[in-house]
C-alpha cells in the first residue's frame, strides 16, 4: 500500500514546542521525498527539491530510514544524541525523533500515526486507517467551514446526494490487452488505497529495456524526476521537448545527463507554450505512445487529479510495410511542427537510425485505439485548418455517427486554467464540440456546456490546502466575467475519492446520463490560445500553443494485445478500425453506469474512469469560483491565507 498514510512530520518551533501556524508535511508507507517540492512551507533556495528521504522501517511506522539527498547537511536528535549528516549519509530514526532540515532551522519531529496509538488505528485494518483519515478531514474542515459532510462522503467513496455508486473506482478493473481503449488516472498520496485501484506513478509506464525517449512536455523537474523514476536514468539516448523559461533551462542543461538533448520549440506567436505531455518510449519490440495531463514534477505525480493514455505498437514489417492509417498522420504532422535537429542513434541489434519525425513511421498504428487531437501555434488555412485545435475536433467528429440520446446532448468542460474568453469564442468552440451526426444523418445539434471548475471552498480544504490553487492559475479577470456565470458547475469527485485532489486533469465530453458520445483527455485548458480562434471571415485559425489529446470515439478498432514489454502472443482481433467507421460501435462509459453489459454481443462497453460526476451540479449561490490572484482570509486545513509564497508554478502562462 505505498500511498497508505503512516505517520507526518511535525512543524516546532524555536522552542521545539508544535507550530500550528505550518502545515504538517504527511508521510505514506514507502519512500517519501522531503524538499522544496513537497511541502508549501519549504522555499528556502538551500533546500534541495528533494532534501532528504524518509522511508518506513517498520509495517507500524514506529521507525523509518533517513537518507540525506541533498547538497546540505540535515540534523538528527534521537534521545540525548544529536548527529549530523551529510550528502548520501542515513540512520534510522524513531518516532518522537526531531529533525533539522538545516541546523538551527526547519524543524520538524517524526510521528507515526496516531502517535502510541498506531496499533489501534492501523494494525493493518485499511477500514480503521480511513476511519482515521476521516476523523482528521472532519477537524480540518469540518471546524472551519462547511465542507465536513462532503469530504466525509469522499473518504467513504460514497456521492453527496447518493447519485453515485460506492467506492466506484474501486471496481474498475481492465485487462490489459484492453487498457489502450481506456485511460488511467495517477496515483495520489494519502487517498484510501480503494481511491488509487488501478491508478499508476510514473514507474508503472517508464519501464522496461527502453532504447531511446522522447519526453514531452511543459515543465521537467530532473532533481525529481530521475529519483523518481531511476530507469530514465539508464535509457542510452533522451531527448526531452520541453517549454521551461531560460532560467531554469540553464540549470537544467548543467544538470541533465550527457545522453540527454534538450528542445523548446519555436513559439512564433506571443504568449504560447510548449504545453504538450507526451512520452515515446522506443524498445526492441516497438514503441509505447502515452499521452496524459501532468507536468515532470513531484505535486503533478502525486497530490493532483491527473489522467494517462497508453498503448504499444509493433515495428512494421518492413517486407509488408502497412499503409498509413489516421492515428499515424495525426502523430507525424505533430511530430514535423516540433522542428527537433535530426540525430542519429544507434539502436543494438536493429541498427543506427536518423532520430526525426519520419522514423517514427517505421511502426504499425493500424491497431490505434484512439485518434490524436493536436495543436501547434500558427496562422493556419485552407486545409491545414482542419489539422488542429478546435477545427482538428471538429473535423473528426464530423465524420462519425453517434447513438439519437446523444441529439442536443449536454456538453462537460473540464481543466485547470482559464484564458481571456468571450461569448462569441465560446459559441465557436461549442459549434466544434457539437459535431457529429446522429443514425439518421442528422446533426446532433448544439449541446450546453458546463464549466466543471474548482471553488475556493475546494482549494481551501484540498489536500494541498491553498498551496494547491498555484495549479489553478486563473486570474479574477477572467473569472469574473458575467457571461460564464451561466457555465460553472462544481468539481464533485467522491466516486473516485478525489474531491481534495484538486484537477490538473483536462478532459471535454458530450454526455447523456453516464453515457459518452466521445471523450477527450488533453493538455488543452480551455484558452483560445490552446484551442485556436478563427480569424478572418473563418478563414484562417490561430493558435498559439502546443497541445496534445487523445480521443475515445465509440468505434470498435483491432486491439492485438501487443506490449513492448511482455513477450506474450498477441491475440487475433478482427474488428473494424476507427479509420472505417461502419456500424459496429461500442458503449462509452463512465465508472458510475450501472447498465446491462451482455444485452448486445455485437458492442462491448468501454468503461472510461471520468473522475468527477456527471451530470454536474451547477454552482449555488454560495459557490465562488477560485481565481488565484485574489485574497483569502479564512484559514486552509494547514492554517494558512493566501496568497502564499510558493513559486513552483508563479511562471505559468495563463492562458497555456
Amino acid at each position: 500500500m505505498a500511498d497508505l498514510l503512516v505517520g507526518h512530520l511535525v512543524p516546532l518551533s524555536n522552542h521545539v514546542q508544535e507550530d500550528a501556524s505550518i502545515p504538517k508535511i504527511p508521510l505514506s508507507r514507502g519512500r517519501n521525498s522531503i524538499g522544496r517540492n513537497s511541502a508549501p512551507s519549504l522555499t528556502d533556495k538551500r533546500l534541495s527539491r528533494n532534501h532528504l528521504s524518509l522511508t518506513a522501517a517498520a509495517a507500524d511506522a514506529s521507525s523509518a530510514d533517513l537518507v540525506v539527498e541533498g547538497s546540505n547537511p540535515v540534523v538528527v536528535t534521537s534521545g540525548n544524541d544529536r548527529k549530523k549528516l551529510y550528502h548520501k549519509e542515513s540512520m534510522t530514526i524513531r518516532d518522537g525523533d526531531i529533525i533539522e532540515l538545516i541546523p538551527g532551522q526547519y524543524i520538524f519531529q517524526y510521528r507515526k500515526l496516531c502517535g502510541d496509538s498506531y496499533e489501534k488505528c492501523s494494525n493493518g485494518d485499511e477500514k480503521a486507517e480511513e476511519s482515521s483519515r476521516k476523523r482528521s478531514h472532519q477537524l480540518e474542515c469540518g471546524e472551519n467551514g462547511s465542507n465536513s459532510k462532503r469530504f466525509k462522503g469522499e473518504v467513504e467513496g460514497k456521492s453527496d446526494d447518493g447519485g453515485g455508486r460506492v467506492e466506484a473506482i474501486r471496481h474498475f478493473r481492465v485487462p490489459n490487452e484492453k487498457l489502450p481503449h481506456t485511460f488511467r488516472l495517477l496515483n495520489v498520496q494519502g487517498l484510501p488505497p480503494w481511491a488509487n485501484t488501478s491508478c499508476v506513478s510514473i514507474k508503472d509506464v517508464i519501464q522496461g529495456d527502453i532504447l531511446f525517449a522522447v519526453l514531452s512536455n511543459y515543465m521537467v523537474d530532473l532533481d525529481w524526476l530521475i529519483p523518481a523514476c531511476p530507469t530514465v536514468a539508464k535509457i542510452p539516448h533522451v531527448l526531452v521537448v520541453h517549454g521551461e523559461g531560460d532560467g531554469t533551462l540553464d540549470y537544467m542543461k548543467r544538470k541533465k545527463p550527457a545522453n540527454w538533448i534538450l528542445h523548446k520549440p519555436p513559439l512564433p506567436i506571443s504568449f504560447g507554450t510548449h504545453h504538450s505531455k507526451a512520452m515515446l518510449l522506443v524498445y526492441p519490440r516497438g514503441v509505447r505512445i502515452i499521452v496524459h495531463t501532468a507536468n515532470l514534477i513531484f505535486v503533478d505525480w502525486n497530490n493532483k487529479s491527473q489522467g494517462l493514455w497508453m498503448q504499444d505498437f509493433p515495428w512494421k514489417d518492413q517486407s509488408n510495410p502497412s499503409k498509413g492509417c489516421g492515428f499515424e498522420h495525426d502523430l507525424i504532422d505533430y511530430l514535423s511542427a516540433l522542428k527537433w535537429p535530426e540525430f542519429s542513434v544507434n539502436l543494438p541489434t536493429l541498427g543506427t537510425f536518423n532520430i526525426n519525425p519520419g522514423f517514427f513511421k517505421k511502426f504499425d498504428y493500424s491497431s490505434a485505439a484512439v485518434r490524436l487531437i493536436a495543436s501547434v501555434p500558427g496562422y493556419h488555412t485552407g486545409n491545414n485548418m482542419k489539422k488542429w485545435g478546435h477545427m482538428k475536433l471538429r473535423t473528426v467528429l464530423q465524420e462519425c455517427t453517434f447513438d439519437k440520446e446523444f441529439r442536443k446532448s449536454p456538453l462537460a468542460y473540464q481543466f485547470s486554467s482559464l484564458g481571456s474568453l468571450d461569448e462569441k469564442w465560446m459559441a465557436e468552440l461549442a459549434h466544434s464540440m457539437s459535431s457529429g451526426f446522429s443514425d439518421d444523418k442528422t446533426p446532433l445539434g448544439p449541446g450546453e456546456p458546463r464549466i466543471i471548475w474548482p471553488t475556493v471552498e475546494d482549494v481551501r480544504c484540498s489536500i494541498e490546502g491553498y498551496a494547491a490553487g498555484n495549479a489553478v492559475p486563473s486570474p479574477a479577470k477572467n473569472v469574473d466575467k458575467d457571461f460564464l456565470k451561466k457555465y460553472w458547475a462544481r468539481w464533485k469527485a467522491s466516486h473516485t475519492g478525489r474531491c481534495r485532489a484538486m484537477p490538473h486533469i483536462k478532459t471535454f465530453t458530450r454526455y447523456s446520463g453516464q453515457k459518452l458520445a466521445w471523450f477527450l483527455l488533453t493538455s488543452a485548458n480551455l484558452s483560445k490560445a490552446a484551442w485556436g480562434a478563427l480569424q478572418k471571415n473563418n478563414s484562417q485559425l490561430m493558435i498559439r500553443s502546443y497541445e496534445l489529446g487523445v480521443l475515445f470515439l465509440p468505434y470498435k478498432t483491432r486491439s492485438p494485445g501487443f506490449s513492448c514489454t511482455s513477450n506474450g502472443v498477441p491475440s487475433e482481433d478482427k474488428s473494424e478500425e476507427s479509420d472505417n467507421a461502419g456500424s459496429r460501435r461500442n458503449k462509452l462509459v463512465t465508472l458510475n453506469w450501472q447498465g446491462n453489459r451482455n444485452t448486445d454481443s455485437s458492442s462491448e462497453v468501454i468503461t472510461l474512469p471520468v473522475p468527477y460526476e456527471l451530470p454536474p451540479q451547477p454552482y449555488t449561490t454560495q459557490d465562488v469560483p477560485w481565481s488565484w490572484d485574489r485574497r483569502y482570509t479564512k484559514k486552509d486545513v494547514y492554517g494558512q491565507v493566501w496568497p502564499r509564497q510558493v513559486q513552483l508554478y508563479a511562471a505559468a502562462l495563463q492562458d497555456s
